[in-house]
């Protein structure tokens, strides 16, 4: 029996060694590569943002429900810039998200690099509604 035991320990020791020694997987590369200037690198998160856009689809819901925003870009002061509206049943949102996540964390790294200032208002999502199979903001 104390043999099991000491086995038994022996094999979770080994066990949590071997995952504690596992590598985390490498963060994908950022796609906004600061350069110093300030315009190329504001239309590098422009170019990403663009790109969130065109994952947004706003038709082909069917209750309001369904209709959802996502917030865009972070603001100096906090918060996002604005949100876009978009149907969830449509819309990639796995894809969407990664890239707003990605475009928020740029626009902070810009922000802090360029002392940019902002506003300190609260943005609120809108209010977003089903007109015929379209999400649309009210």
């Amino acid at each position: 029996m104390k043999s099991n035991v000491v086995l038994l320990f022996s094999v979770a020791i080994i066990a949590a060694c071997s995952s504690a020694n596992q590598a985390a997987p490498d963060p994908p590369p950022s796609k906004v590569v600061f350069t110093g200037d300030k315009n190329a690198d504001w239309s590098q998160i422009t170019a990403l943002e663009n790109q969130a856009k065109a994952l947004v689809k706003l038709d082909g819901c069917s209750s309001g429900d369904q209709c959802r925003t996502a917030a865009v870009g972070s603001r100096a002061c906090g918060g996002p810039r604005y949100y876009l509206v978009y149907c969830a049943k449509t819309t990639d949102t796995v894809a969407l998200f990664s890239i707003l996540k990605e475009v928020a964390a740029a626009e902070q790294e810009y922000n802090r690099r360029y002392q940019i200032a902002s506003t300190c208002e609260f943005r609120m999502p809108p209010k977003v509604a089903l007109v015929g199979s379209s999400c649309q903001s009210q």
